[in-house]
């Protein structure tokens, strides 16, 4: 293993050591004259380098943060499982610079149909520039980011895993499973719904376990497509958990239900596939060749905190819930682009005193709003006359635009609020990537920083300059004087009087540097 150094800058009132030098880090007592203690190698470990590690190295090393991520596997998944990218999501990719080239690598396909696979067009006039599904390969879009945060300065080992972690009052100590230690001021368990750094955190995970079983995988088959087209529309009528979707060259993602559960650490083989295939469907479509395998249930649990001192949960580690509606790796996403800035701030020595509170404060209730919808789906894909009968009700219901346009807002993620207390409708939501004197506004939001978007062109964001940029342009389409945006592009303000602006500003963004 080889040796890590760094230089690094002053940033707050209070001490502790970095390596050799002595730097400030928010919220820590000050040593003891002659104490002494390890060096404070990182400011964050990440354990976990899926998509939400990933996106939070980023998050992070825009700040100047020093980020070592953590991954158990020695290389990255080999099959190529698609996944989905919904509104939000794509927003989050275009705020960062990111979205050109992850367009690149995937496929757009219209916004509807997702809630419980109810197959209806998503309404117009979505409230977004990016009103689109994107499909990509999930070794695909892993390795973008990965990428990403490694050209931002993040260190990635391959091959570890966090085995013990004690947290003092000036930092955290990890150990690896090889017995190293590390030391950092946080550490994030980015490590999956089987979460290492959850379980040794003590962290209940409550909530309801699975009582169904789905296999997924991709594989080639034998018989033509036609036949399969007629046979998935026959059992598609009751059963909305089947499917086979073809990918091309002869490769399908097959989705078969199973009658009971099983033990999910052991993975299915084909011959699994084929079974369940020919119960369900009379015949298993000379399945051969498979891509990958894997099982799923419908369990859903949602972490009791997502913070327990220095140490903090995003992702599956937080929460888990069935994939249908394609919600699971956004929702992990937009947890690490919420807890981001918010943890660089920590560490940087600028953030109000209860800034990384908010992290659970928010991202918690979403997670539940999920876990709830997705137990509403799982029901309306029973095969029982009851779930039948409320899903034939509820397609009747979509046909009403307000019904269809809150279900798709719902699923995509665009219709989150976060309560920052009273004021009009557009506080606490994300904004939109409207049209601005500069191109975009999700364009100057590369950086990471705050925003303030000032059309009245008489306000100013003073001593925050070094958090906050400032854009004046009374041509920007809003329909109010000013708004400040957080780093996550959501409203944290909206008027245009200096004073309330600087009560807001000192709010999200401490105390002004002068």
């Amino acid at each position: 293993m080889h040796s890590l150094q760094f230089t690094a800058e002053p940033s707050s009132t209070d001490t502790v050591e970095r390596d050799s030098t002595v730097v400030e880090v928010p919220g820590l007592p000050s040593p003891a004259s002659g104490t002494a203690r390890a060096p404070l190698m990182f400011d964050v470990i990440i354990a976990g380098c899926g998509p939400t590690g990933a996106v939070l190295a980023a998050e992070l090393r825009l700040h100047d943060v020093r980020v070592l991520v953590l991954q158990k596997e020695t290389e990255p998944v080999s099959f190529v499982r698609i996944v989905g990218l919904h509104i939000r999501s794509i927003e989050l990719m275009a705020m960062r610079g990111l979205l050109e080239r992850i367009l690149e690598r995937g496929r757009q396909r219209p916004a509807g149909g997702f809630f419980a696979a109810i197959n209806k067009p998503a309404p117009e006039g979505l409230d977004s520039a990016h009103a689109y599904l994107l499909g990509i390969p999930q070794p695909v879009i892993v390795h973008l980011l990965e990428e990403h945060a490694i050209e931002l300065g993040a260190q990635v080992r391959r091959g570890c895993a966090v085995a013990d972690f004690e947290q003092d009052d000036e930092g955290v100590t990890v150990e690896l499973a090889d017995g190293e230690q590390l030391r950092s001021h946080y550490l994030v368990g980015c490590d999956g719904g089987r979460s290492t750094v959850r379980k040794l955190l003590g962290v209940g995970f409550p909530g309801v376990p699975s009582r169904t079983e789905t296999l997924m995988g991709e594989m080639e088959v034998g018989v033509p497509q036609e036949e399969i087209a007629a046979k998935v529309t026959e059992i598609g009528e009751t059963n909305k958990r089947f499917s086979l979707r073809p990918f091309g060259e002869g490769v399908y993602q097959v989705i078969v239900p199973v009658a009971g559960v099983s033990d999910r650490a052991e993975p299915p083989t084909l011959e699994d596939f084929k079974q369940q295939l020919r119960t369900v469907a009379g015949t298993d479509f000379g399945v051969h060749s498979p891509r990958w395998l894997s099982r799923f249930g419908d369990a859903t649990r949602l972490a009791e905190r997502y913070r327990v001192g220095r140490v903090l949960l995003a992702g599956d580690a937080a929460h888990i819930h069935p994939p249908i509606g394609g919600q699971g790796l956004n929702l992990g996403v937009q947890d690490a682009f919420n807890l981001g800035w918010k943890l660089a701030a920590q560490i940087r020595g600028w953030a109000p005193e209860t800034l990384l509170d908010t992290y659970q404060a928010e991202r918690h209730p979403v997670a539940e709003d999920v876990l709830d919808n997705t137990r509403a789906q799982m029901e309306l894909s029973s095969t029982e006359p009851g779930p039948q009968a409320v899903r034939r009700l509820l397609t009747e219901l979509m046909d009403f635009d307000e019904v269809n346009r809150y279900l798709i807002e719902k699923i995509t993620a665009i219709g989150v609020r976060y309560d920052f207390g009273a004021g009009p409708d557009l506080l606490g939501r994300r904004l939109r990537d409207i049209d601005v004197k500069q191109g975009h506004l999700y364009g100057l939001l590369h950086r990471g920083r705050g925003l303030l978007l000032d059309r009245t062109e008489r306000l100013t964001v003073g001593g925050w300059s070094d958090r906050v940029d400032y854009l004046a342009d009374p041509t920007a389409v809003l329909d109010v004087p000013c708004v400040l945006l957080r780093p996550d592009g959501h409203v944290a303000w909206i008027g245009d009087d200096q004073q309330d602006l600087d009560d807001h500003l000192s709010r999200w963004f401490g105390k002004p540097a002068n």
